[in-house]
């Protein structure tokens, strides 16, 4: 893409110059130590840097979140709400500038970097009605002139961990829900995408100073598990969510779980579809592909195994075959494109041993895989999607490989494709494609999936903001996003009112004296 200017794009986001290694807005603190360097997989140049941060650093962050929540929790969450609103706007006005840049740097393709502050902006939206409707309940109590009920308050400090798959956005479904409850936020991005990172920040700091509000309300922290750790062991912060890896999130929910506090984990996927004899094989076939190859793998909902029925499976490779030899892989900037680049050698190189342990299991080729040199694949990360052959019970096909490999497998009845989308660790997304009513409804009910997202007739990724998004299993049982996701960000309060003139005791006990 010849017109693809990345200086013109970060300056357009207000980004120049240095980044030192954590912020609130204006105000920086630390001094310049090690660098972090972005550089994007899809030419493999070097977009700029930030400064690692130090344990002082740190510090001086959750200072002044501590002290920004102290003014932030007292306004009232319509008033809140309203901010979002203004956030949701300022991200309308850059959503070309950052979706170019999300594509850029994570190496997504132009389509999915503005879907993804698109994604953004609709949970902006979701956010300002929600803080009308941060709803309690009431209930009647035994004792007489007695009144219950129940409400929700502010937690504190939200620590947010995110991934390098989706940069922003699910930042945002935290951090625009975790402030509507009154909550301030402290972010450490992944050290592969911190530039969108502070793209994001600036635009937030943006409304805040339009506001008048303190700038400890979105707090910016770049550094490596380090950081990370710091966060997981604080007592001052009351939430942490984390994205990432199963193994990450062991770690983070072992932490966290040892000081009492809560974690919402959204962890690793192995998402499988069911196509049954009786699908619509085009709708299979656009949903597997897309699913599989989208993000070039690297989604957490990315379709990792086929579940084919055997009377169809021949005529389903076939079909699988034929569509990815029209693939176009290259410059995800170009929307010609249908796949881009991994983020990096290091996924190249898991891409490689996955591809040759399914091998060394015995899978057959039905896609063959491989790393792209030449012209245009200068970065090194550009890769072949796949598909294998294979049995569920491999162990290369038990774990997660963030790259576009396919595996297919075939059952006989629905009963065992079920038993065969369950038989993984995660349970993030599943679906099923079929025209028969029975077996989507067994695959819906208490004896289907066990997964968080389960779907009929689409595919598995795709998951829209107003549901709640998460998984099961290793996934780590988080919910993020829509529905009620947001009671996770507040702190939950039973209260007894007594308007009455004498003090009757619960369960008619007497205590005279």
């Amino acid at each position: 893409m010849q017109d693809f200017d990345v200086k013109a794009i970060l300056k357009s986001l207000s980004i120049e110059g240095e980044f030192l290694p954590a912020s609130t807005g204006k105000k920086w603190f630390g001094e310049k130590k090690d660098k972090i360097v972005s550089y994007s997989p899809v030419d493999g140049m070097e977009i700029g840097h930030v400064f690692q941060a130090s344990e002082e650093d740190y510090e001086a962050v959750i200072a002044e979140a501590e002290s920004a929540f102290k003014k932030w929790r007292l306004v009232p969450a319509p008033k809140r709400g309203e901010i979002i609103r203004q956030i949701g706007l300022k991200l309308r006005e850059h959503k070309d500038a950052l979706g170019k840049l999300v594509s850029y740097e994570m190496g997504k393709s132009l389509q999915e970097g503005l879907g993804e502050v698109q994604e953004m902006i609709d949970i902006a939206d979701f956010a300002v009605g929600l803080s009308r409707q941060l709803y309690g309940l009431t209930m009647h109590s035994e004792r007489e002139s007695h009144r219950m009920y129940e409400q929700y308050h502010p937690l504190g400090i939200v620590g947010i961990i995110s991934a390098f798959n989706f940069p922003v956005a699910v930042w945002s479904w935290n951090s625009f829900l975790a402030w509507v409850c009154g909550d301030v936020c402290v972010w450490k991005p992944s050290e592969k995408t911190p530039l969108s990172a502070v793209a994001c920040q600036k635009l937030v700091q943006e409304v805040f100073a339009e506001n008048n509000l303190p700038e400890g309300l979105s707090c910016l922290i770049q550094g490596d598990y380090k950081i990370g750790e710091l966060i997981s062991n604080d007592k001052r912060i009351p939430l942490v969510s984390a994205t990432g890896s199963t193994r990450m999130g062991k770690k983070v929910g072992a932490a966290v779980g040892a000081r009492l506090g809560k974690s919402l984990l959204e962890l690793g996927g192995n998402n499988a579809m069911i196509v049954s004899q009786d699908a619509n094989l085009d709708i299979a076939l656009l949903s597997a592909v897309f699913g599989a190859v989208g993000t070039a793998g690297q989604r957490c909902t990315s379709t990792r195994r086929l579940i084919v029925h055997e009377s169809i499976a021949e005529t389903v490779k076939e079909k699988i075959s034929q569509a990815y030899a029209q693939l176009k892989i290259g410059t995800p900037l170009d929307a010609d494109n249908h796949v881009g680049p991994l983020i990096d050698l290091q996924a190249v190189d898991a891409y490689n041993k996955a591809i040759e342990q399914a091998k060394q299991e015995g899978a057959k080729v039905i896609v063959e895989g491989g790393v792209l040199e030449g012209e245009g694949f200068e970065s090194g990360c550009y890769v072949k999607p796949a598909v294998y052959e294979v049995k569920n019970s491999y162990e290369i096909v038990q774990s997660e490989t963030f790259a576009p490999i396919l595996y297919v497998m075939t059952y006989s009845d629905i009963e065992e494709a079920v038993d065969m989308q369950n038989d993984v660790p995660q349970g993030l997304s599943s679906t099923i494609v079929t025209n028969n009513l029975m077996e989507s409804e067994l695959f819906l009910s208490h004896a289907g999936s066990d997964c968080g997202i389960a779907n009929v007739n689409i595919g598995t990724s795709g998951a829209e903001i107003g549901g709640a998004f998460g998984g099961e299993k290793e996934t780590g049982g988080g919910r993020e996003s829509g529905s009620d996701a947001w009671k996770i960000y507040m702190r939950r309060q039973t209260n007894t009112i007594n308007f009455g003139k004498t003090l009757p005791l619960a369960q008619g006990i007497k205590f005279d004296f």
